[in-house]
């Protein structure tokens, strides 16, 4: 998606060659226009999946998420990592490690939102070695739902997420595809190269 990979050109940080920052428009202050072009394109891209629901994880990815939904008109879920008083009974939960933040969050959604009729698309802002992903598939799978695909904005693809997920038989779509931050510099992957670290 050109207007991401602009984006991220432009305003990316590489922090160091594990690292990019894109804060000032994806995941601390967001650029709404851009995150409205980025739901066209997942809606269009999962367009034929049959889609009922779009999961995300809070909290950097419910903007691109919220965006889709509002694109297929479906609603929008997003697990939780804190514990709510509202929400103790009756939820699915699943572990998750973040490579960003180096911790394990345990994350919940209620069992309200989402049976076996369900086709889930499951959306977030980075992926890096596929935790998350991995965790809200786990989640939609103890529902007896589908997961329809997995939308990624930026994809670290030097790091083995994308790989773990297709060979675990999941679509993946990702807008952006990262081959490298060596050097202090972004370097972009082709949609469907595959990067060896």
């Amino acid at each position: 998606m050109k207007l991401l990979r602009d984006k991220v050109q432009q305003d990316g940080i590489v922090l160091s060659n594990q690292v990019l920052k894109v804060d000032s428009f994806l995941n601390h202050q967001m650029d709404p226009v851009l995150m409205q072009e980025i739901g066209k394109e997942f809606a269009s891209r999962f367009a034929a999946e049959n889609i009922t629901k779009v999961l995300t994880i809070e909290s950097s990815g419910i903007a691109p998420a919220i965006m889709t939904a509002l694109e297929i008109k479906v609603p929008l879920i997003f697990a939780r990592k804190q514990k709510s008083l509202t929400l103790r009974d009756d939820i699915f939960t699943e572990k998750v490690y973040s490579f960003t933040k180096q911790e394990t969050n345990e994350i919940t959604v209620s069992k309200k939102f989402m049976d076996a009729s369900d086709h889930v698309l499951i959306i977030d802002d980075f992926l890096a070695n596929g935790e998350a992903a991995f965790g809200l598939a786990r989640v939609v799978e103890q529902a007896g739902a589908s997961v329809a695909g997995i939308g990624i904005a930026i994809e670290k693809a030097f790091q083995p997420g994308g790989a773990k997920l297709k060979e675990a038989g999941y679509r993946l779509e990702s807008l952006v595809r990262i081959a490298g931050l060596e050097d202090g510099e972004v370097q972009f992957a082709e949609a469907d190269e595959v990067v060896t670290p």
